[in-house]
């Protein structure tokens, strides 16, 4: 039994056979937990601080969220969430509604109070008032400084590229960060759970980008959302080269052409 399984058990009072890896444990680990008295919780590692509260703060702005019961320096134990995994219109539909909700808060500059990481890389959230230069800075250059160095010089030039195209304050909308179809719990049509966040304060289209960078969100999503400014298509590319590299950074060089494709839309 690893050290974060025992940790588990001495909270939770289940054995080893009760416990179950779930998908994204490579990343922060992941179990499913069957309590002894009854009852399922899912136990995960990693920020968990940082994570709880992200959720609350999800929470706050009427979002779904896992219920927390319980952080414990480095163990997160949160109420088990079904999930059918079955995106219907009606799915996509109220995932709109959920995001333009989650979107209709905001802060006052672009980041977030502390760092957090996605697994192995750290994610930089100095607030800054200039958004452009956060992206930049915070989701592309910082991430990518431990890429090969012909990886590196195109992601600066990607960089300079935000810093002239990005809006320099558009309104600072809280953002889920990491906003993909496999953070989505849904059941019966309806969306039960956001998990896993990244949450920082940005522009609203970098949690939508993300959404159509493995997905195509249909028409029910769009409708229920509501429309897009004016140019996103052009930003969409900077805003999805952010999880490229962190994809990149995690996973390795299977991710390559992906980088390459949006480092060539982007003309880097």
């Amino acid at each position: 039994m690893s050290a974060f399984s025992e940790r588990v058990a001495e909270l939770t009072g289940a054995g080893e056979e009760a416990m179950e890896r779930l998908a994204g444990g490579d990343v922060s680990g992941t179990l499913r937990v069957t309590r002894p008295e009854g009852g399922t919780v899912v136990a995960k590692g990693g920020m968990t601080a940082v994570e709880a509260m992200m959720l609350r703060r999800l929470a706050e702005a009427g979002v779904p969220v896992p219920p927390i019961e319980g952080e414990y320096d480095g163990v997160l134990l949160l109420g088990f969430v079904e999930n059918d995994e079955l995106f219907s219109p009606r799915a996509w539909a109220d995932l709109g509604a959920v995001l333009r909700r989650l979107h209709g808060h905001s802060g006052e500059d672009y980041g977030w109070p502390v760092d957090f990481a996605a697994g192995s890389v750290l994610i930089s959230n100095r607030p800054s008032s200039d958004w452009g230069q956060f992206w930049a800075d915070e989701r592309l250059l910082a991430p990518a400084a431990l890429l090969d160095r012909p990886w590196r010089e195109r992601v600066a030039a990607a960089a300079e590229i935000a810093r002239a195209t990005l809006p320099a304050l558009p309104e600072p909308i809280l953002l889920h960060g990491d906003m993909w179809r496999g953070n989505v719990l849904v059941a019966d049509g309806e969306v039960r759970a956001l998990i896993d966040p990244i949450c920082y304060f940005g522009h609203a289209e970098a949690d939508l980008a993300m959404l159509s960078l493995f997905d195509a969100p249909p028409e029910e999503f769009w409708d229920a959302y509501g429309p897009l400014e004016t140019g996103a298509d052009i930003r969409r590319p900077i805003y999805e080269l952010f999880h490229a590299i962190v994809h990149m950074r995690l996973y390795g060089p299977r991710y390559g052409p992906l980088l390459d494709r949006l480092l060539t839309q982007i003309g880097a």
